[in-house]
């Protein structure tokens, strides 16, 4: 197996980490596409499909005429803001690789590419890199689970867990919002005559916080909070987001069922709930196959055993293993702090990620092909038989 060379990885990581992508950016996520289009174009000698939903940009290389085996899937959003390399510029130093971005999940693009680059025989591959994964995928779902329906492995190229671990298996998500709908009054002169929203939020904080259920591994948490205009005004109107997370769909449902429920305390305020399910759960029997196999090449290549982990975050590969597509996920790149100031890539695990992928993407295209070939023996050996004894209905008499 050829070992990608370390200095076009960094060179082609580094492009992508400097050309920054914010989700909520779409013209910075076009030029980010323009520079993923590069490099592939360069190392694939194939044009993408510039796919553009709602504004949002996503990139896919289709190869072959035929339905697509393997999908290698990522995405070229990051959660980091224009202006983020002014304090968080691209480095190499120690063996570390530093930026924005760049262990979620700009080094598993390059990655994708390289391996993707190294295959002689393509027919069957599919590389779909999206742009709005980090606010949920709101615009690429639909997408990305027609890519994956009839596959025989997607394998997505996140960040790899802790100390290099393969994901297989991540917890379903749910986001939502609860808005409420007071009275303003002021706080000093007639507060009976407002309908504090504040005071109803709380109330709904803390009744959907007591959701969460720790030995099923099911979490409840508010983030996002806000309520009130100025100090001296009765809250006439607040909101909270709320993030759950769940192993098992049956959690989800629950908590689901649950929120939408949520009815005001406060005697005047109004409630409005949005959202919902966002992705299902990643169950480990749809990566166990592919984990084995991925172990297995590991060995071969001298970077084994492999570990497999299981993380609360969730990713595209929710959405093609609750299809029951076969996915195994955290292919990309290893180092840590994702989203946060130390987010890194370990350099010296670059090339050895990049072969695995090649070898697993390799072997189950091949796996393929022979499949097809030995069904296409057996049909023709239960065809019709031609004997002279027995001449064939078509033949000539």
């Amino acid at each position: 197996m050829t070992v990608p060379d370390i200095g076009a990885l960094l060179a082609d990581i580094e492009t992508l980490v400097r050309c920054e992508s914010p989700s909520n950016d779409h013209e910075a996520l076009a030029q980010s596409a323009v520079a993923v289009a590069t490099i592939g174009r360069r190392l694939l000698g194939a044009e993408p499909e510039y796919l553009t939903t709602q504004g949002c940009t996503h990139l896919r290389w289709r190869f072959g005429d035929g339905p697509s085996r393997v999908l290698l899937l990522g995405h070229h959003d990051t959660v980091w803001p224009l202006g983020s390399l002014r304090t968080h510029p691209y480095s190499v130093r120690g063996g570390v690789l530093r930026g924005p971005g760049c262990f979620d999940m700009k080094a598993g693009i390059v990655m994708a590419l390289h391996a993707a680059a190294t295959l002689r025989q393509r027919d069957g591959l599919t590389l779909l890199f999206t742009g709005d994964e980090e606010i949920g995928s709101p615009w690429s779902r639909a997408l990305i689970e027609e890519e994956a329906r009839g596959c025989d492995a997607v394998f997505v190229l996140e960040a790899s867990a802790e100390g290099g671990g393969l994901k297989c298996r991540r917890k379903g998500v749910s986001l939502y919002r609860i808005e409420v709908q007071g009275r303003a009054a002021h706080a000093g002169l007639e507060p009976d005559k407002g309908v504090n929203a504040g005071v109803e939020i709380a109330h709904q904080i803390l009744t959907t916080v007591g959701l969460a259920d720790a030995a099923r591994g099911t979490s409840v948490v508010p983030t996002a909070l806000s309520a009130g205009t100025t100090s001296n005004t009765v809250p006439a109107a607040a909101e909270v987001a709320v993030d759950v997370r769940a192993w098992d769909r049956a959690e989800q449902e629950r908590v689901d069922q649950a929120i939408r429920a949520l009815r005001p305390v406060v005697p005047g305020a109004c409630l409005r709930i949005t959202g919902g399910i966002n992705r299902p759960p990643l169950d480990v029997a749809a990566s166990t196959e592919l984990f084995a196999l991925a172990d297995s090449l590991a060995g071969d290549l001298g970077i084994g055993p492999l570990t497999a982990a299981a993380v609360g975050g969730a990713s595209d590969g929710n959405f093609t293993a609750g299809l029951g597509v076969p996915t195994l996920d955290g292919l990309g790149a290893v180092g840590g702090g994702a989203h946060a100031d130390d987010e890194h890539v370990i350099v010296a695990e670059l090339p050895g990620r990049t072969a695995l992928l090649t070898a697993l993407t390799k072997a189950v295209l091949a796996r393929r092909a022979g499949a097809e070939h030995a069904e296409r023996v057996e049909r023709l050996s239960h065809g019709p038989a031609l004997t002279r004894s027995e001449p064939s209905a078509r033949a000539p008499r």
